[in-house]
C-alpha cells in the first residue's frame, strides 16, 4: 500500500516537473506578446487557426496561445494570471483534475485552456454548478474570449431550442452540468437530426469537478411524460399511512411479536410494514389479502406514502413554496426548480403536504452524470477537494489528480474538531462563539447541513441580539446579495452547504487590497 501511494505521489511530481517547463516556455513569450499592439494580439487568433488547417497541433501552440490569452486577460480584465495558473491551465488543457486551494484563481486559470481548445472550432464546454455562476462567468471571463474574436454562448434552461442551439455553436459555451445532459436526453428523442441543438461533445472543463462526477455520479436524469393519474389512490394510502406507529424494537431481539406498524433502516432509508402494519391496512381497506395481483397498485400506493412521511423529512429533502413541492439538491443545497421525484413519490409528498396532487409522470429518456461525461472526447476539471478521490477519477474517468502548488504560503489555520455531548450544547457554543467574533468585528460563515439547521441557529441568533443573513434553499434569490457583503466587517453569514461552490466573497475586513490583489484571485 506504502509503494503505490509513494508512485502516484511521484507520479504527481513528475507530471509537475513536465508541466514546469511548459510554463516557462510559456512566460517566455511574455515581453514579445506585450509589445504588441491590441490588433495585433487579436490578430494572432485567425494566425493560430491557420496553423491547425497546416498540420500544427493544440500541443505545439500552446505555449504561444497561452501567452496570448495572459496578455488579453491583462489588457480586458485586468488581470494576469501568475505562475502556479499557468500550471493549473497545462494540467487541464492534458485532460487532467488541477487541485487548487480556494482562492487560487480557478475561473481565471481556465481562460488559457479554454482559448486553446476553442481555436479548433469544435466548441469547448464549461460547466458549472449552477445558472448563476454560468451567468457570471459568461458575462465576466466572455468579454476576453470575444476580445481575441472567439464566439461564447450562454446555455439556460429558460431557452428555446433555437437559442440552445445558437449557444452549442458557438467556440465557447457556459453551462450547468445538469442542463448539458437534458439536452443530450432531448436530443435523443427528436424526430430529425436538424431539430437536435448540441453538436458532438469534445472538450468540457468541470468547476468542482468531484461535486459533479464523483458525489452526484450516479444521480440519474430522467425526462418524463404524463401517465395516468388517481388522485384519490394517493390521499387514501396517505390517510392510512398517518394512523401508523413505528417499532423502534432491536432486530436481534428474540420476542416475534411486532411493536409497530412500519419499521425503518435508516443506513438503507427503506421502510416497510411489520405484521402488525399489514393486518390494519387489510382491515382499513377491506382486503383478505394485501399482497394479491390485483392489489399491486395499492401497495405500491402504500409504500410511496410511508416514504413521503417517514423517511422524506421537510426542509431537509425538500420545501414546500407557494402551495408546491420542491426538491432540495442534498449536495448543493439549492431548490432543484423542474424536478420532480419519479415514481410517485412526490404526488405522495404532495399528499402529505396537503398541496395541490399533480400529474404522476412515466421515464422516458435517463442517464446518469457519469455515463453523459465519459462521451466528452477531452474532459478536465478543477476543485479544491480531488485528491482525496484521485483513485477514482483515474479508475472511472482516467483522469490523473494533479495538485498545484499556491501562489503565496498558506495562512490559514485548519483548527482540530470540538465534540460536544448534546445538539443543544452545540448550538449555544456556536452562538458564544459568533458572539466574541462578531464584538471584535470578525466576519463569520457559519455551515449547517439543512435548511432547519440554519434556522435554528438564526432564532438563537435574533434572541442574542446579533444581526445576520440566512442563505439556503428558501431563499436563494438574494444568494449574489449576501455572498457579496459576506465579507464584510462584522457581517455573520449562516449557509447550507449551497454557498461553498464557486462564489466569491469580497473580504474588506483588516486590510484594503489593491484591486489588482483581489482580481488576480478570481
Amino acid at each position: 500500500m506504502v509503494n503505490i501511494l509513494k508512485k502516484l505521489y511521484n507520479d504527481d511530481k513528475r507530471e509537475l516537473k513536465k508541466f514546469e517547463k511548459i510554463a516557462a516556455k510559456v512566460e517566455a513569450h511574455a515581453d514579445e506578446m506585450s509589445k504588441l499592439s491590441d490588433e495585433q494580439l487579436q490578430a494572432k487568433t485567425p494566425e493560430f487557426r491557420d496553423r491547425l488547417k497546416k498540420g500544427e497541433s493544440l500541443d505545439d501552440l500552446l505555449p504561444e496561445a497561452f501567452a496570448v490569452a495572459r496578455e488579453g486577460a491583462k489588457r480586458v480584465l485586468g488581470l494576469y494570471p501568475f505562475h502556479v495558473q499557468i500550471l493549473g491551465g497545462i494540467a487541464l488543457h492534458y485532460g487532467n483534475i488541477a487541485e487548487m486551494m480556494t482562492g487560487e484563481g480557478k475561473t481565471l486559470t481556465a481562460t488559457m485552456p479554454v482559448y486553446l481548445n476553442a481555436l479548433e472550432g469544435k466548441g469547448v464546454h464549461v460547466v458549472t454548478v449552477n445558472e448563476y455562476l454560468s451567468s457570471r462567468d459568461e458575462e465576466e471571463m466572455g468579454q476576453l474570449y470575444k476580445w481575441l474574436g472567439l464566439t461564447v454562448g450562454l446555455n439556460l434552461n429558460s431557452m428555446s431550442p433555437d437559442e440552445k442551439r445558437a449557444a452549442y455553436n458557438c467556440d465557447v459555451t457556459y453551462s450547468t452540468n445538469s442542463e448539458l445532459g437534458f439536452d443530450y436526453l432531448r436530443d435523443n428523442m427528436v424526430v430529425y437530426k436538424e431539430q437536435m441543438v448540441q453538436r458532438p461533445l469534445n472538450y468540457a472543463i468541470i468547476d468542482e469537478v468531484d461535486s459533479i462526477l464523483i458525489d452526484e455520479a450516479r444521480t440519474p436524469l430522467i425526462i418524463s411524460g404524463e401517465a395516468e393519474q388517481a388522485n384519490s389512490d394517493y390521499i387514501r394510502a396517505d390517510r392510512f399511512v398517518k394512523t401508523l406507529t413505528e417499532d423502534k424494537s432491536d432486530d436481534d431481539a428474540d420476542d416475534d411479536e411486532d411493536h409497530g406498524d412500519y419499521k425503518i433502516d435508516w443506513p438503507t432509508k427503506t421502510i416497510s410494514l411489520t405484521r402488525t402494519g399489514i393486518e390494519k391496512a387489510c382491515q382499513h381497506f377491506g382486503l383478505k389479502n394485501l399482497y394479491d395481483v390485483e392489489n399491486q397498485k395499492l401497495v405500491h400506493h402504500i409504500d410511496q406514502a410511508l416514504r413521503a412521511n417517514y423517511i422524506m423529512l421537510k426542509d431537509i429533502d425538500y420545501v414546500v413554496q407557494d402551495g408546491e413541492v420542491l426538491i432540495v439538491d442534498s449536495f448543493t443545497g439549492r431548490v432543484m426548480e423542474g424536478r420532480r421525484y419519479s415514481d410517485g413519490l412526490h404526488q405522495a409528498i404532495e399528499a402529505k403536504e396537503g398541496v395541490k396532487i399533480q400529474e404522476e409522470s412515466r421515464t422516458q429518456a435517463t442517464i446518469t452524470y457519469q455515463n453523459f461525461f465519459r462521451m466528452y472526447k477531452k474532459l478536465s476539471g478543477m476543485t479544491g477537494t480531488a485528491k482525496t478521490e484521485e483513485e477514482e477519477f483515474r479508475e472511472i474517468y482516467n483522469m490523473q489528480v494533479i495538485t498545484i502548488p499556491t501562489n503565496r504560503p498558506i495562512a490559514r489555520k485548519d483548527m482540530p474538531d470540538i465534540l460536544y455531548p448534546t445538539l443543544d450544547s452545540k448550538f449555544h457554543a456556536v452562538v458564544e462563539e459568533i458572539k466574541k467574533r462578531h464584538a471584535n468585528g470578525q466576519p463569520v460563515l457559519v455551515g449547517t447541513v439543512a435548511i432547519e439547521s440554519s434556522e435554528r441557529l438564526s432564532k438563537m441568533l435574533d434572541k442574542a441580539g446579533i444581526p445576520h443573513a440566512v442563505l439556503n434553499a428558501k431563499n436563494h434569490a438574494k444568494e449574489a446579495q449576501i455572498i457579496m457583503n459576506a465579507g464584510q466587517r462584522g457581517a455573520v453569514t449562516i449557509a447550507t452547504n449551497m454557498a461553498g461552490r464557486g462564489t466569491d466573497i469580497n473580504c474588506l475586513l483588516y486590510t484594503s487590497p489593491s484591486p489588482r490583489d483581489y482580481l488576480t484571485s478570481r
